[in-house]
């Protein structure tokens, strides 16, 4: 018997199936979508592409009709050669978010509270879908675990819909796999441009801070710094607790305090920035005794949230500084903080103060033009696998409640919404890089030693 065996059809009750992408774009989307697609196809199960995300599932009103080509596209029509190694998304992405109402299990008893999970359920169930793969981070994955909840009360005469979960963000901060999709890729454009940076503050001294994306979790930050060859990586990880202090938090448009339910004063949690450049000019100087005059530091966009109210209005003007909107918890929306210009101009200022001597200070901010870099082979290769980790998932093992996860052999597994996720806050477990890893120590090894 040969061993090159093709996948034998699958003895399955689902006849179609919908995907969605929600959340910020990443590099080998396609690879995804692709794959997933065109197994289904060749299993004879038709695949609807819901397009922008939970949008339109979202919004449905019951008697409406979802239309073709507008609402979504027939997958299993559009699967072409070089969709899984192209850029973007086919299928389009949005940041509605059906799930956000729901912040506890007894939030499951609210009629209102549950209404647009309902209404994506409502909306499936008029195209006869019989199961729904979402692709997305880890605010997804919670909707994703927060639909099954709401399908798994429905009378059992109503239909119930399974649902899987594709991982995906560039931040690489979820807990069940080790590497998701398009991080590599988007690691290999930012060190490319970290790299263009040694190259020019090799030949010009002058020093550059670069910002990158990742809120919660630095593994950005530390991919674009080892394989870039940055001088320092800091991320929000390596915050000691002895750099935190606190502050009231203070709404910038109005310069009210914000209070609790209880009335009490919101403190957040701030960095002691003179710390942070500390470090920096610690760094400085120590390469200099190496003989190195140049200087690139990755720091990750985390670190923003929870730099002093004074330090924010000092990063951008004064009418984005009355725009930004804290959260009940005093959190700051740190993509739209550029914060590395500001911390550059300290850092040269330390630096002066303890050498008396000049240093030129850049600060610049990568994010948006890495999301949809063209994707790396691994990346196509992780992406493929799985893609078609989900379409096993559903049509030959009939799983629901679960996301694929693939492993450093490509091998894949499917643990369950519960080991990913804290049922009782609603909310997926984070995973940031764990300070004295290996990982975390090779940056310090190749960083010149303070």
């Amino acid at each position: 018997m040969s061993n090159l065996v093709s996948p034998k059809l699958p003895n399955t009750k689902i006849k179609k199936v919908a995907i969605l992408f929600s959340g910020g774009p990443a590099p080998t989307a396609n690879s995804v979508i692709g794959s997933v697609a065109l197994c289904f196809a060749r299993a004879g199960i038709e695949v609807y592409g819901m397009k922008n995300g939970y949008t339109h599932l979202a919004e449905y009103k019951e008697g409406n009709k979802l239309k073709e080509n507008e609402h979504y596209i027939r997958l299993d029509k559009r699967i072409e050669e070089g969709l899984r190694t192209s850029r973007g998304i086919i299928i389009g992405t949005a940041r509605a978010n059906p799930g956000k109402l729901l912040k506890e299990p007894a939030d499951l008893k609210d009629p209102k509270k549950i209404e647009p999970l309902l209404n994506v359920h409502k909306a499936l169930k008029s195209l006869d879908i019989d199961a729904l793969i979402s692709i997305g981070g880890d605010d997804t994955l919670t909707t994703a675990a927060k639909f099954k909840l709401v399908v798994d009360s429905l009378p059992a005469n109503e239909k119930h819909i399974n649902i899987i979960h594709l991982p995906k963000t560039i931040d690489n901060d979820y807990k069940g796999i080790d590497f998701t999709f398009g991080y590599f890729t988007a690691v290999e454009m930012l060190a490319h441009q970290t790299r263009n940076l040694l190259a020019d503050s090799e030949a010009t001294e002058t020093g550059y801070i670069s910002q990158v994306m990742g809120r919660k979790a630095a593994w950005l930050a530390y991919g674009a710094a080892i394989a870039g060859e940055a001088s320092l990586v800091i991320g929000l990880e390596d915050i000691h607790e002895s750099w935190y202090g606190k502050e009231p938090t203070v709404d910038p448009e109005s310069g009210k305090v914000l209070t609790n339910e209880k009335g009490e004063t919101v403190q957040r949690n701030i960095i002691k920035v003179d710390k942070l450049v500390g470090r920096c000019v610690d760094v400085i100087q120590s390469r200099e005794k190496e003989g190195k005059t140049s200087f690139v530091a990755i720091v990750s966009e985390g670190i923003a949230e929870f730099l002093p109210l004074s330090e924010i209005k000092m990063c951008c003007s004064d009418d984005e500084y009355k725009s930004l909107k804290p959260d009940t918890f005093g959190h700051f929306p740190v993509s739209q903080l550029k914060y590395s210009s500001r911390l550059g101009r300290l850092i040269a200022d330390e630096y002066k103060k303890r050498t008396g001597k000049n240093k030129k200070m850049v600060g610049l901010q990568f994010g948006y033009e890495i999301r949809c870099n063209q994707p790396t082979a691994y990346d196509v290769i992780l992406g493929s696998q799985i893609g078609v980790g989900g379409y096993r998932a559903i049509a030959e093992f009939g799983k629901s409640g679960i996301m694929v996860s693939v492993g450093k052999t490509m091998d894949i597994t499917y643990p369950t919404f519960e080991e990913l996720i804290d049922m009782d806050k609603l909310r997926a477990y984070a995973r940031p890089i764990q300070v004295g890893s290996d990982i975390h120590n090779l940056a310090r090894y190749i960083e010149a030693w303070v």
